[in-house]
């Protein structure tokens, strides 16, 4: 019996120290099936995401799901601490380790104890080891706990610098797109100030964000459950809003070189394919259509409206539906497991970006802004 505990508390330690190395220090997906963190986070996401459903829609619920990602990452990191305390009181029973102690009798409490107080260094010297292996065990685990709290330390920066550079992309897409992003409103406003060729440069951005949010999110897939700051913008419509634009402009518009379009287009893509994979986001095969052929129309007339020259046919439709094809099953599942919004294609009615419906918007000063206004839209 004591064998068979000895041997399931190394299990649990050896197993939490892998899970917390893959975690925090290995900088690629872990593909094996078994992970404590992958349980962790879909056991608890599932349980945070069913009372987020009863929580009512907009800013209450928004803000609920929004603990989630910061309080998860502090409750994995204590349940790993609190696990590997666990494993060696455990391992300690079953070797009945010998301590000098106050208590008359040593129980299992007193090696919980006794490993806590091992593990975080404190070293009150109430509770010592006698046998040479019960020495070596203690000290294992105070080395153990001084790096594993040192990690912790240097890993929580790292995720929230990952975060800050996420956002500030997010944040600059509020003027250019709209609030939410749409590929007309984006399209739209560049026509409306004569410069479509600022497309390309904009799209060149977008593609490094792309492959960064594919790289950090696949290091740290807690990442996915951070929202953002304002409630109608997040990294899943920011994403879509430029895979519309990528997909708009390689099939529809003429006169320029779609090649950083499709550039943009294939990592955009990837991103979204792959955090499918790793969030276990099935694509989903009936969703919402986005762009029916009413709102389409609506799109190419108000595009070449302000200077664009588009394909026309049933060809380029095609061709527009195709690429769609090719990401709305992925962002579409995204959106339903994470409770993601996505962006329109085109809005239905005007909306105000998120810097026009601030308190600085009575500022005297910002009615000279050269930003597009959206009064004369109808997106």
């Amino acid at each position: 019996m004591n064998l068979l505990v000895g041997l399931a508390s190394v299990a649990v330690i050896v197993g939490l120290l892998v899970d917390a190395f893959e975690t925090t220090v290995l900088p690629r997906r872990v593909t094996h099936r078994f992970r404590f963190v992958r349980l962790f986070y879909v056991t608890t996401w599932k349980c945070w995401r069913g009372i987020g459903l009863w929580v009512p829609t907009g800013k209450w619920r928004e803000s609920f799901l929004s603990l989630f990602g910061p309080l998860s990452l502090l409750t994995l990191l204590a349940t790993w601490v609190i696990g590997l305390i666990f494993g060696f009181a455990l391992l300690h029973w079953s070797l009945g380790t010998t301590v000098h102690s106050p208590d008359s009798t040593i129980s299992f409490v007193t090696y919980l104890y006794w490993s806590g107080n091992t593990f975080f260094t404190l070293g009150y010297g109430d509770v010592t080891p006698v046998s040479s292996l019960g020495r070596v065990l203690a000290v294992g685990e105070a080395g153990i706990g001084f790096g594993f709290l040192a990690l912790i330390i240097g890993y929580l920066p790292v995720i929230y610098q990952t975060f800050s550079r996420r956002e500030a992309m997010i944040a600059l897409l509020d003027a250019r797109a709209g609030s939410p992003p749409s590929a007309a409103q984006l399209l739209w406003r560049v026509g409306k100030a004569g410069d479509i060729p600022a497309v390309m440069p904009f799209l060149a951005e977008w593609e490094r964000w792309s492959a960064e949010l594919l790289e950090s999110h696949l290091s740290f897939p807690m990442l996915s459950f951070y929202r953002s700051q304002h409630d109608n913008q997040s990294w899943l419509s920011s994403l879509t809003a430029v895979l519309d634009t990528c997909a708009v402009f390689i099939a529809l518009v003429k006169d320029h070189n779609p090649f950083q379009a499709q550039l943009t287009f294939a990592i955009s893509r990837h991103a979204a394919v792959d955090l499918s994979l790793v969030l276990k986001c099935p694509p989903l095969t009936e969703y919402h259509n986005r762009l029916p052929a009413e709102r389409l129309q609506h799109l190419r007339e108000a595009l070449q409206g302000v200077g664009f020259v588009l394909q026309e046919g049933h060809l380029a439709d095609a061709k527009l539906a195709e690429l769609r094809s090719m990401y709305e099953p992925f962002v579409n599942g995204l959106s339903k497991r994470l409770l993601f919004n996505l962006p329109p294609f085109v809005h239905e009615r005007n909306i105000a970006d998120n810097w026009q419906r601030s308190a600085l918007k009575r500022a005297p000063e910002l009615s000279s802004l050269a930003a597009p206004s959206t009064g004369d839209t109808h997106f």
